[in-house]
């Protein structure tokens, strides 16, 4: 996949445990048929071999709609289901060490909360940063709080993409304008919707009517 050319708009986190239909793989489906453009596969509570099935059929689906599909955490499980990449936390294996693994072709993403972790995280060889917890989020405990104020400090200290997370709602979007970041990450207000795929088409309009 052409790294230059991902759509970082609307980047999507599963999350089994909230949303609205049956299985992860027809909400991806309903999450890139409504414009998401980006799917990270998040499970917390599996095992590593139901994981590993998961992300080997979640792939097809992703190819489909020619959109990156990125594995939370496990470079073990990205490398071996043909996923396009993995993010990374701050207490996962290092970027840099990641890259000597995997190579130059698969996308690595880095969770950063400051201007510091942000650099680190480009200089590691990152092909992108998810900053946040922007707001509070049910989704994910012990996450970090970032400002507005904060997510520019770190925006004018790195050149590669940045997506926001953590509590972003339709109405927050205006928030970020003028930021100049380059799309949101979203779990609830896609995946607890009752129509998943409307709500993925209403937040990737708003964000492309936003002056980000």
């Amino acid at each position: 996949m052409d790294k230059s050319r991902i759509d970082w708009t609307l980047y999507l986190c599963t999350d089994r445990d909230i949303m609205t239909c049956e299985t992860v793989e027809r909400s991806v489906e309903l999450a890139a048929q409504g414009g998401c453009s980006v799917v990270q596969l998040r499970e917390k509570n599996c095992s590593s071999r139901e994981f590993l099935q998961l992300a080997q059929r979640v792939k097809p689906i992703t190819r489909k709609y020619n959109i990156p599909l990125i594995i939370n955490d496990r470079l073990d499980i990205a490398l071996l289901s043909g996923a396009d990449g993995v993010h990374l936390g701050q207490s996962d294996l290092p970027c840099s060490e990641v890259r000597k693994i995997a190579g130059d072709e698969l996308i690595i993403g880095v969770s950063a909360a400051t201007p510091a972790e942000a650099e680190k995280a480009q200089s590691d060889g990152a092909d992108y940063i998810g900053v946040g917890a922007m707001f509070p989020t049910a989704t994910k405990a012990n996450t970090r709080s970032v400002t507005i104020g904060l997510l520019k400090e770190i925006r004018s200290s790195v050149n590669i993409p940045i997506v926001a997370i953590g509590g972003i709602t339709y109405d927050r979007i205006d928030d970020f304008r003028n930021t100049g970041i380059n799309g949101f990450a979203v779990v609830s207000a896609i995946l607890a919707q009752q129509d998943i795929c409307m709500a993925a088409k209403q937040l990737r309009e708003k964000v492309l009517t936003t002056g980000l």
